[in-house]
């Protein structure tokens, strides 16, 4: 009975998800000819349904801590991925994004498209050496915007449980800028599992690090930071969710295995 209710709860979600998603990108498409910040908050406005509407069907809500952390001027954020949980609370957390997402997302019909009206750096992963270049260049160019960089740097969503290997992107742009790297933890796929439909009552844990300077340091000191600081606070802030894996100690888990 209990595993029928979630899977109507997450029904009902994704129902009530997909039907925002259209409407919010349908608005974003006729505010193409108005100043972008109009459409931010059209995006802005259908993060803040889903997470509500998520808490209100699955009974799955999110806490933060460590909101003092966040700098007064736009950095590079280094995020784990376990869930789109994060997309959508970093998309509320931090005044104006600029997301660093694999090309191939803006093709999803409805989601895409309100996606590419959010200006993201959309990289295409085929080309390593292009994708590269185009990350310094555009993000660059949004930092000077004052846009937030949001960046996976292990690249995908991570089961529970696992570490991906971190890669070197978000630190380059970071050092390349000046720009602090805001680490961030998440617990998220504890509650909702990588591709998974279902969605688990509880409460997902969003944790921002201290702000690490990247003056003077080389993107592999930057990147060996920011791992380090996100896998030790996940080892603190997991092992409390259902999807967890069973008979394993968080310390155990993160600082082993790599996806």
């Amino acid at each position: 009975m209990r595993d029928f209710l979630t899977w109507l709860r997450s029904a009902l979600y994704m129902l009530g998800w997909a039907a925002n998603t259209v409407l919010c990108a349908a608005g974003c498409m006729l505010a193409l000819p108005l100043p972008y910040k109009v459409r931010y908050g059209v995006i802005s406005y259908w993060c803040w349904f889903a997470l509500r509407w998520l808490e209100l069907t699955c009974g799955l809500k999110g806490r933060v801590i460590g909101r003092e952390n966040l700098p007064r001027d736009a950095a590079v954020v280094m995020s784990k991925h376990q869930s789109a949980y994060e997309t959508m609370a970093l998309q509320r957390l931090l005044p104006l994004t600029a997301w660093v997402v694999k090309r191939e997302l803006l093709w999803i019909p409805f989601f895409g498209w309100g996606l590419w009206s959010l200006r993201p750096i959309a990289l295409n992963r085929s080309n390593r050496a292009e994708a590269g270049r185009q990350l310094i260049e555009q993000g660059k160019a949004r930092l000077r915007d004052g846009a937030w960089i949001v960046i996976f740097p292990e690249g995908t969503r991570i089961a529970a449980g696992r570490r991906g290997k971190y890669k070197q992107g978000g630190a380059r742009l970071a050092c390349g800028t000046g720009a602090p790297v805001v680490p961030v933890a998440v617990n998220s796929g504890e509650y909702w599992p990588r591709n998974s439909f279902l969605k688990y009552p509880g409460e997902i844990v969003v944790s921002i690090g201290p702000a690490i300077p990247t003056v003077g340091k080389t993107a592999d000191q930057v990147n060996r930071e920011v791992s380090a600081w996100i896998e030790a606070e996940m080892a603190r802030i997991s092992g409390v969710g259902p999807c967890w894996p069973a008979g394993r100690q968080p310390a155990e888990v993160h600082g082993t295995v790599s996806a």
